[in-house]
């Protein structure tokens, strides 16, 4: 790795599964780069919204994203196929108390 983004960028096997993140924090670099390309949110607009980080963490996830785009998206296609097999194994509680509700109005019951 790049010594910039070696100082920005670690990945230690027992924290956040091993992903790579921002260095002392667990914001995975596929965080970063949901924020940034999918919900365009600018680097200092992240930082806005996580006062903790600064720029060059921002930028040094997007510049190791770029580098490891392939293992990255193969991070976040596993996440989603592990939370959908939770869905279906594991339903949500509330939703099977409102599919079996029958309750009239939509008022607190004590």
């Amino acid at each position: 790795m790049d010594s910039t983004v070696v100082k920005h960028i670690e990945a230690t096997p027992n924290i956040c599964g091993g992903k790579p993140r921002i260095a002392g924090t667990r914001i995975c670099v596929q965080d970063i780069y949901l924020w940034h390309e999918l919900h365009s949110l600018s680097a200092d607009e992240i930082v806005d919204a996580y006062p903790h980080l600064t720029l060059a963490d921002v930028y040094a996830a997007l510049a190791y994203y770029h580098d490891h785009c392939d293992d990255i998206h193969h991070d976040i296609e596993a996440g989603r196929v592990l939370a959908e097999s939770l869905k279906k194994h594991y339903p949500a509680k509330l939703q099977q108390k409102l599919r079996g509700s029958h309750v009239a109005d939509d008022s607190v019951s004590s």
